[in-house]
């Protein structure tokens, strides 16, 4: 059996098929196909988005996808999403201008992050108007219940009539979901009430919020099942299958066409097998993320990236989320070598039954100012400087109740989690905060013992290129089987090698 075009045992190999073949026109059952890496996934999109492949770096967030990192994944030809969520207005500009120094003006195949922020009040707006401002062509939105004004505004004023008469996009949103009810909300047209409103304050003009009723808000949704970070831990086939069913009924109900929306996966895609099996679904693309944060070209610091490259599978646990700690809500996080989850986990256990830090015991002091590395009225004294800029409001709030200033203490815990981890901080290592899934151990059990087990090797485009060439293997066995060939089980092995 032959490997597919990408495959390299060695570093001998020049890197993937360097010109595109013509997809044949017809197929005779019963013989063996070629299936090359591009095939894989909807070419709409490929074209759509400007990029090689069907395949997504995604965005980890405050920074941890750096500019770096989009720009080599566009050179590789991947979609590349800067992990702009939870950064600064003028962080993320500079992080768009590294961006254009590296690919130019204008180029194709790369977005930012957005991510609602309903706790930061302007924020999301401050944000969107850079985009626009900019021409950030692609914005993936993450932490959406519901659709914002914002969302709306940045889908809504990329949209034109085209000399033909369809409508265009220069505008595009990714929407990452987790529910069939959530996707539905980008599924259909903006409602009439909030384009109203967008006209109104002069945000959109009329003939923007007339194409928007014709057009779903997102045309690329990306499913998330058992990703790092956020996540609801779906599993990706009882959710990929919901989001079609979800598809159909949305533009029955609208009057859209099913082809105008494409569905992709992430969340669990960290070996060949992963990324066939979701190509196989119907994916239209994939994105990967976990395993992207152990690249060079990642804002994790050298200490982080260890710790991932020695996880297994079942090393990660749910923790208290920072920004929606009051919520209850959980992000997936590394668990081997630090002591993050379990802390978080005690922090919100102390949350719900304490009605302030006076009130919890003498050993619930002990730990939270052990976790803390310094005293609770240190820590509240940091936590207050800090929001009587962020949010006075909410400081008010918490000044006149024991319980939010517990919880906003907590809040400041576990986000210097995640900074500490993207330090390097040593003194904090076992409070590193490090987003991730269990495709980070899939992983690191499918490189081990060749050349990608070294951390210095494992780039966006050698994680990338492994990943798709042996997607491709894959799928070429599978395709041989199902049309009568007797392909043996071992044939459908894939060992990850390096490209030039």
């Amino acid at each position: 059996m032959t490997s597919s075009p990408l495959h390299s045992e060695s570093s001998a190999s020049t890197g993937p098929v360097e010109a595109r073949r013509a997809f044949p026109s017809q197929q005779t059952a019963g013989t063996a196909l070629d299936i090359y890496p591009e095939w894989l996934g909807d070419q709409r999109f490929s074209h759509q988005h400007g990029s090689r492949f069907c395949y997504v770096v995604g965005e980890m967030a405050r920074g941890i996808a750096t500019p770096l990192m989009v720009i080599e994944a566009v050179k590789a030809g991947l979609v590349g999403f800067y992990g702009s969520a939870g950064l600064r207005p003028e962080t993320i500009a500079a992080g768009i201008d590294e961006i254009e120094a590296g690919l130019g003006k204008n180029a194709p195949a790369w977005g930012a992050n957005l991510i609602h922020s309903p706790q930061q009040p302007g924020y999301e707006r401050a944000v969107v108007d850079l985009f626009l401002a900019r021409g950030v062509a692609r914005v993936s939105a993450s932490a959406f219940m519901a659709l914002s004004k914002e969302i709306v505004r940045y889908s809504a004023r990329g949209l034109s009539r085209a000399e033909d008469g369809s409508i265009a996009r220069s505008t595009h949103v990714f929407a990452k979901v987790s529910r069939a009810e959530v996707a539905r909300h980008f599924m259909a047209p903006a409602p009439d009430k909030l384009l109203a409103g967008l006209v109104s304050a002069g945000d959109i003009s009329t003939e923007q919020a007339e194409l928007a009723k014709l057009v779903p808000v997102a045309a690329d949704i990306t499913a998330e099942s058992d990703s790092g970070g956020h996540t609801d831990n779906r599993p990706a086939g009882p959710l990929f299958s919901s989001l079609l069913r979800t598809r159909e009924d949305a533009c029955a109900e609208h009057g859209l066409s099913p082809d105008m929306i494409r569905i992709g996966l992430a969340g669990g895609i960290g070996t060949p097998w992963a990324a066939a099996a979701a190509y196989q679904m119907g994916a239209a693309y994939i994105l990967t993320g976990s395993i992207n944060q152990a690249a060079m070209e990642s804002g994790l610091s050298p200490e982080g990236r260890k710790l991932l490259a020695e996880a297994g599978p079942a090393d990660v646990a749910m923790a208290p989320a920072a920004d929606m700690f009051e919520q209850g809500v959980e992000v997936q996080v590394l668990k081997r070598g630090t002591l993050f989850a379990m802390r978080g986990k005690r922090m919100w256990e102390i949350y719900k039954a304490r009605s302030g830090f006076e009130d919890c015991t003498p050993d619930e002091r002990k730990f939270i100012e052990t976790a803390l590395g310094e005293p609770f009225a240190t820590a509240w004294e940091r936590t207050r400087a800090y929001m009587q800029g962020a949010n006075p409001k909410e400081l008010a709030l918490a000044e006149a109740e024991p319980r939010r200033k517990l919880a906003l203490v907590f809040r400041r815990y576990l986000f210097f989690g995640a900074q500490w981890a993207r330090d390097g901080e040593a003194a904090r290592l076992r409070d590193f905060q490090i987003w991730c899934g269990p495709a980070m151990g899939a992983f690191n059990e499918w490189a081990k013992g060749s050349p990608l087990e070294a951390l210095e090797n494992r780039t966006v485009r050698q994680i990338a290129w492994n990943l798709l060439d042996g997607a491709a293997h894959i799928t070429r066995m599978q395709a041989m089987r199902a049309t009568g060939h007797d392909v043996p089980g071992s044939a459908f092995g894939y060992q990850p090698g390096l490209f030039q």
